[in-house]
Formats: C-alpha cells, sequence, structure tokens
C-alpha cells in the first residue's frame, strides 16, 4: 500500500487538453514563419494602397515640367513650387467648395447614422408581419447602384424644387448609405446580450431611452465602420453633385477640381494641389476612428 501510494504521488500530472494551444491554420501552412509573411504582405497591399495618394502629395509642391520629367522624383530646390496651392485658394472658390463638401457629407453621415440605427434596432428587437421582406429589400438596396435611378432622382428633386441644393445630395447620400449601414449596425445587435435590454426594462427604462442610453454607446465600433464606409464615396462622388448641384454657390471639392481640367490644356499644379487639400478630410477620420474602426471589423460587425 505503501509503494503504490508513493507511486500515485510520485507520477507526472495529466496535462489540461483546454491549455493546449493548436498551432492555427497558418502555422500549419508555413510553419513558423507564417506571421512574417502576413506581415510582408500586408507591409506590400499598404504601400501599394498609399503610393497614389504619396504621388499626388510629392507632384502637388512641384512645377509642370518636373511633373512630366520626373513624376516619382521628390522635389528639388528648383523644382518645388507652391504655385497651385495659391492658384486653388487664392485665384477660386475652393474653400466654398471644400465648405460644401463637408457640410454635405457630415449631415448625411449623421442622418445615415441615426436612421440606420434606429432600423438596425427595429429589425432585430421586434418582430412583426414584413421583417424578413424588409430586411431582402434593403439588401437588395446594397446591391443595386443608386446612378440607375438618376432619371427619377432628378425628377423628384424638381418637383420638390430642391435642385442646386446642398439638401438635394444629403437626401441622395442618405439614401445611397442606409442600407448598408442598416445590414452593418443590425449585425452588430445581434451581438449586445438581451440580459442588458431586459435590465433596463425592469428598471422601468423606456424603448427609447433604452435605445440612445444603453445600444448606441455599445455600437461605436459598428458606427466608426459606417461613418468610413459611407463617408468616402459621398466625399468623393462627381456624378450627383454635376446633376443635382452645379451651382457656383453648391460645388463640392470634385466638381470644383474640374475647372482645372481643359480641353486641350489642364492645370496640373492646382489639380494635383486641390486634390491634396481634398485628401485631408478623409485622412483625419481614418485617423480618429482607426482603432474603432478595426474593432468593428474585427467584432463580426461586417460578414
Amino acid at each position: 500500500m505503501q509503494l503504490s501510494s508513493s507511486v500515485g504521488t510520485s507520477s507526472t500530472p495529466a496535462t489540461n487538453p483546454t491549455t493546449m494551444r493548436k498551432p492555427s491554420l497558418l502555422q500549419r501552412s508555413f510553419g513558423p514563419a507564417g506571421h512574417l509573411w502576413v506581415h510582408a504582405v500586408l507591409c506590400l497591399y499598404a504601400v501599394i494602397a498609399l503610393f497614389p495618394i504619396a504621388l499626388i502629395l510629392i507632384n502637388s509642391v512641384k512645377t509642370r515640367n518636373a511633373i512630366f520629367e520626373g513624376p516619382m522624383a521628390l522635389p528639388t530646390a528648383e523644382t518645388l513650387t507652391f504655385a497651385g496651392f495659391q492658384k486653388v485658394l487664392a485665384g477660386t472658390h475652393f474653400l466654398l467648395y471644400f465648405g460644401n463638401s463637408l457640410a454635405v457629407t457630415l449631415a448625411a453621415l449623421l442622418l445615415i447614422v441615426l436612421f440606420g440605427a434606429m432600423a438596425a434596432w427595429a429589425l432585430t428587437e421586434y418582430r412583426f408581419f414584413g421583417n424578413r421582406a424588409l430586411n431582402f429589400f434593403i439588401a437588395i438596396g446594397i446591391m443595386i447602384p443608386i446612378r440607375l435611378g438618376t432619371v427619377s432622382i432628378l425628377q423628384l428633386v424638381v418637383a420638390l424644387d430642391l435642385i442646386n441644393t446642398r439638401t438635394a445630395l444629403v437626401l441622395v447620400y442618405t439614401a445611397q448609405g442606409l442600407p448598408l449601414a442598416v445590414m452593418i449596425l443590425s449585425e452588430f445587435m445581434r451581438q449586445i446580450p438581451g440580459e442588458l435590454k431586459d435590465a433596463a426594462r425592469c428598471d422601468g427604462v423606456g424603448e427609447l431611452s433604452i435605445f440612445f442610453r444603453v445600444i448606441l454607446p455599445l455600437l461605436r465600433p459598428a458606427i466608426a465602420t459606417v461613418a468610413v464606409f459611407t463617408m468616402i464615396p459621398a466625399w468623393n462622388d462627381l456624378w450627383f453633385p454635376l446633376i443635382l448641384a452645379p451651382g457656383e454657390d453648391t460645388r463640392t471639392v470634385t466638381l470644383g477640381v474640374q475647372q482645372f481640367i481643359g480641353q486641350y490644356a489642364t492645370d496640373w499644379n492646382s489639380v494635383l494641389a486641390a486634390l491634396s487639400m481634398a485628401v485631408i478630410p478623409v485622412l483625419i477620420l481614418y485617423m480618429a476612428f482607426s482603432r474603432q474602426l478595426i474593432r468593428g471589423l474585427t467584432s463580426g460587425a461586417v460578414k
């Protein structure tokens, strides 16, 4: 008995299978160097994605001849010039165009987030007749480009007397971004524990207060994802500003840049300078919401 007990106590403890980490598919495929390959591919993709922006910034401070002689060369003391920025800021209404784009984009973004979150809350929280049909209708809105309805949209804008107004652009961009926002926010709302909402209801909190005080604060990663995915198409759009708001007082940045592009000659210094300043809001938005954007993408906000 003593021998058996001593043997039993001296035996090595069994390994807990839950503490053993299984090798990932990447490690099984490429071995220990798998993560290095991933970082190498991501760095290469980052270089490819940032190359056009860097090319615009570099050539925006170079003379016209230097742009054509060496478009990928850095500016030197002989080729460095800020004539394009001076012409854009002093000789045109670029600040007005910039303000129009900023006002239209921010207003549309606010409406997309607010109405998209409300629609997602209704579709995920409540069961009613036509719920699935409405989800399918919203999914169709993602698949069909809004530009196919340009003629009908123009007729509606003219009937409402909104032609050459920023309001028309806000309404169009809101309709354009709502389907994707509803789908993203709906998927994220399904991950919110129901106990939080039930506890608030037990405390006598109304449905509207639950939405604004409980749900919306938890949707910050998803809202950042929606903001990036809906702001960039609205900010870069040229189609609807050209059709709905081509007036001098309602032009956006993308439409204002077109005045430097002529039929026989193009002022590339001014074009590149205007594009360089137009990139600034998108970069600021990404830097401000990059952490929330990554959390939204990795938390299952997008399938």
